[in-house]
């Protein structure tokens, strides 16, 4: 049986997905119109969250490059397409910036480091930490960071897609090797962007608070939500006919990286909040104080879908390589870090006023319809296989 090497987005996961975009935008305009605050801190809170998506995609076909992997050539244009989605989420959290930075991000007010005013008198104001931190988080530095984070991933995101079509037009195996020093670049850049980011977009919402953790404990979420997607994506071209080589082989490594960096994800979790509880300093514990007194119903399902389930389902060999199984796991796990992703971004926004009701959830609808969207196209502009890659064979008859 061969491949259809050419994948075709049309049908009805198109038409799903610009349903789901239009439920989206009435989500954000109804939004807009009822509590314009608690918008913005939605469109921030799903934009990191499919940021992280497309960043762990990239992530990952970077590893399998830079580690000559042999397993994964059979599926490595998913992840190479999810990666595409890196331009949208810098162009909305650009947006996000300009329009609503300052009710995001509490130190982008001014007035609160000076610590005199014009005529002289004490500031009332005046934050002492936020003046401490006023050297790195300052308006223009922060806007150049972010934009440089966005060139960079991006930017090997299109080289690396580049060479990606060159080596299926020519063969060449220089476009391999060239692959395989730019995800070794990127992967360099990756481990300093993937916490300097996760310190911007996300800890300086609360810029009172720090953690010596949460730039690991981020990349393991990025990894996790990745990871998800990619299943997900994978055993839906399996059901339409595409991937006809993919075997149970394939499957139990996609859930293997699925069930270890649950553990690792937990393993995070944990000592953060050990480490935090230990030393009980102020600046410190209000981080944890807040979720548990206002979220404490979601601090408890994040832990509980984000370990126990993936935990006791694939610790067995047969569950990890069930196409079933890999696919519940993804949908579970999407869901379950996007509420550790809510918990992260939410209580520093809106603090104790919360919901998740029509309008989040339909702004989530919105953004999974245009992630579809944008991923699938890029899924047709290439080859479904890479046909000249010197490892696609291997793939193809992989066994364990």
């Amino acid at each position: 049986m061969q491949d259809n090497l050419n994948y075709t987005f049309s049908g009805k996961l198109k038409t799903l997905s610009f349903i789901m975009m239009a439920i989206g935008v009435v989500a954000i305009a109804v939004g807009f119109a009822t509590n314009h605050e608690q918008t913005w801190a939605n469109l921030m809170h799903n934009n990191f969250y499919f940021l992280t998506i497309a960043l762990g995609a990239l992530f990952f076909y970077a590893i399998q490059y830079a580690a000559e992997v042999g397993w994964s050539v059979y599926i490595i244009r998913v992840p190479l397409a999810m990666s595409q989605f890196l331009w949208v989420s810098g162009a909305i959290m650009l947006i996000i910036f300009f329009a609503a930075g300052h009710h995001i991000w509490h130190w982008m007010h001014h007035e609160l480091i000076v610590e005199t005013l014009p005529d002289g008198k004490p500031n009332p104001d005046y934050d002492a930490v936020l003046a401490g931190k006023s050297a790195y988080l300052n308006v223009p530095f922060f806007l150049t960071r972010m934009i440089l984070y966005f060139v960079i991933w991006y930017g090997f995101a299109y080289m690396l897609r580049k060479h990606a079509s060159a080596e299926d037009m020519s063969g060449a195996l220089q476009h391999h090797l060239r692959s395989r020093r730019l995800s070794i670049i990127f992967l360099v850049l990756f481990a300093i962007t993937s916490s300097t980011s996760a310190w911007d977009f996300v800890m300086s919402i609360e810029s009172h608070w720090f953690s010596t953790l949460f730039g690991w404990y981020t990349f393991a979420g990025i990894f996790i939500s990745s990871l998800c997607v990619m299943a997900l994506i994978v055993a839906y071209l399996r059901k339409q006919g595409y991937l006809h080589h993919l075997n149970q082989n394939h499957l139990h490594d996609i859930s293997k990286f699925m069930f270890a960096f649950s553990i690792f994800w937990t393993y995070l979790w944990f000592a953060q909040f050990l480490l935090i509880w230990y030393a009980n300093l102020p600046e410190e514990v209000v981080y944890f104080m807040l979720r548990q007194d206002y979220y404490k119903t979601l601090f408890i399902v994040n832990f509980l879908i984000n370990f126990v389930l993936p935990f006791l389902i694939l610790m067995t060999r047969d569950s990890k390589r069930q196409l079933f199984w890999m696919s519940a796991l993804g949908i579970t796990l999407f869901i379950g870090h996007w509420i550790d992703t809510f918990l992260m971004v939410i209580p520093g926004i809106s603090g104790e006023h919360w919901t998740i009701g029509v309008y989040e959830i339909g702004t989530t609808i919105g953004f999974i319809g245009l992630f579809i969207f944008v991923v699938f196209n890029a899924l047709t502009k290439l080859s479904l296989l890479p046909s000249r890659h010197p490892m696609l064979v291997e793939s193809e008859h992989f066994t364990l």
